[in-house]
């Protein structure tokens, strides 16, 4: 047998393991918590440096060549080994760590994310610092791949290969405008809607800009009167104006809770979004990594947009991977 290129990404070698085992792409997509295309990817590579098929498509399932048959076991073995090493000698403190985090969000996440976040550290991780960059501002892709960003969070539809992504909650699209508004107590919101002004928000680099085009796509034309690159621009304008605005649910509560704003469910009702955190399968063993994650998902997981009790977040990063 001839030895395994010597670059080879170790993280390639776990998929070839799991996809021997399970036999299904989309059940070692489930047992290593990556999504489908993440592993195909990672299987051309390895076929790519490998020079071999690994796995045949059948009615059965993938069947594995002769030359995954006989390396699968090995690798998995080793694999084992390299673990159980590496859990002696790495590990993360959260209550004596000095480590800094960058996270990617928009100015909404910020917003919805960060004072919670930050009340949790101030218990539990003192010494632990966050920053964060905006998904516009930096190539995402490539900062996550360098390690340069550990974490994203948010609607990025677009982070799928090399990538694993847990789901934090589901939200659906509001219409928010100032108290009073014509659109507040309208028996027909879909035509107060379209004969509304409107402020579009250009969050480029992130999803939610597809609502925008599913609003286009059914034949309403709104005219717009003011675009804006952030969310947090919108509040002060909302309230002096009769503008419209399509946000987020849970930006529309946070606002309506601070200005003289309301709103209601939208008219076209574009399909709800997901948020999600994504990391880099670099990272995906990475304790200090994996206690952020965990620490995120205890404060904002369950599907439920209202933070969790940061209490909660107590730990020091060492149960199952995020």
């Amino acid at each position: 047998m001839q030895p395994l290129p010597a670059n080879l990404d170790l993280n390639l070698l776990r998929v070839l393991v799991q996809v021997h085992l399970d036999r299904k792409v989309s059940q070692a997509a489930d047992s290593l918590g990556m999504s489908q295309p993440a592993v195909s990817s990672a299987l051309k590579r390895l076929r790519e440096a490998l020079g071999d098929r690994l796995f045949i498509p059948t009615a059965r399932g993938m069947q594995a060549t002769p030359l995954a048959e006989q390396i699968a076991p090995r690798v998995a073995q080793a694999l084992a080994a390299i673990d159980e090493t590496m859990a002696c000698k790495v590990s993360f403190d959260a209550a004596t760590s000095q480590r800094h985090f960058t996270i990617a969000m928009t100015d909404i996440g910020e917003l919805h994310f960060l004072p919670p976040l930050a009340r949790a550290l101030r218990d539990v991780a003192p010494g632990v610092g966050i920053a964060t960059v905006r998904h516009t501002a930096v190539n995402l892709r490539v900062e996550m791949e360098q390690g340069k960003v550990d974490l994203a969070l948010g609607h990025l539809p677009d982070l799928s290969t090399d990538f694993h992504q847990r789901l934090l909650f589901t939200q659906r699209y509001m219409c928010l405008f100032r108290k009073g508004h014509a659109l507040e107590s309208a028996a027909d919101p879909l035509a107060a809607y379209a004969q509304a002004e409107h402020a579009l928000v250009l969050s480029l680099g992130t999803g939610h800009g597809r609502v925008d085009e599913f609003i286009d796509r059914t034949g309403l034309r709104r005219r717009i009167r003011l675009r804006v690159p952030h969310f947090v621009a919108l509040t002060d304008v909302l309230e002096s104006t009769d503008l419209v605005a399509t946000v987020p649910e849970v930006f529309a509560r946070r606002s309506a809770q601070r200005f003289a704003l309301r709103f209601r469910p939208h008219p076209v009702d574009p399909p709800p979004i997901e948020i999600r955190a994504f990391w880099h399968a670099k990272v995906h063993q990475d304790p200090a990594n994996r206690w952020l994650r965990e620490l995120i998902v205890r404060l904002f997981g369950a599907d439920d947009s209202r933070p969790a009790d940061p209490a909660a977040a107590r730990g020091r990063g060492t149960g199952p991977s995020a």
